[in-house]
């Protein structure tokens, strides 16, 4: 995330396991555990939506547009994504729609906004490997489900 703070010019890459994890008395694994469960029981479709940076690294791409934003998100929650097509990202197996109403289809697919598609691949598997080695911690008490959904590697590297 990029600080307010003086001096900080660039983000810097930071995981945090469950926000207010100081007064969460159970394993971040067991959290995930307890949300899978309930969005199991009760049928829940969860959306990922980028509100932040898009088209580059920093200093090279953009904000998403809000209109953007406001797009996806009343898709989502109108049911006007229930019966598009989607794609699976080779990298983080997130599922992306391939349309939604109000926005043009190459800012769905994140690596389809940067003008070298080697450097998107570069810096997301860059990402990949920083979550993989910062969920080492986490692998004791990982399920193998939660294992399994680990970003991959791709060989699409610069």
């Amino acid at each position: 995330m990029l600080s307010t703070e003086a001096g900080v010019t660039e983000p810097q890459l930071t995981f945090s396991a469950c926000f207010g994890k100081a007064f969460l008395p159970l394993h971040p694994t067991r959290y995930a555990e307890l949300l899978g469960e309930k969005m199991e029981k009760n049928n829940v479709n969860v959306w990922l939506v980028n509100t932040g940076w898009s088209g580059g690294a920093y200093g090279e791409g953009k904000r998403m547009k809000l209109a953007y934003t406001r797009a996806m998100i009343s898709a989502a929650l109108n049911g006007a994504l229930e019966d598009v097509e989607f794609t699976t990202d080779p990298v983080f197996g997130l599922r992306t729609p391939l349309t939604c109403p109000n926005v043009p289809s190459e800012i769905l697919n994140p690596r389809n906004t940067w003008a070298s598609k080697q450097k998107y691949d570069h810096k997301a598997n860059e990402l990949s490997l920083a979550f993989i080695n910062n969920f080492k911690q986490f692998e004791a008490f990982a399920s193998e489900e939660m294992i399994s959904s680990l970003p991959k590697i791709t060989e699409n590297t610069v």
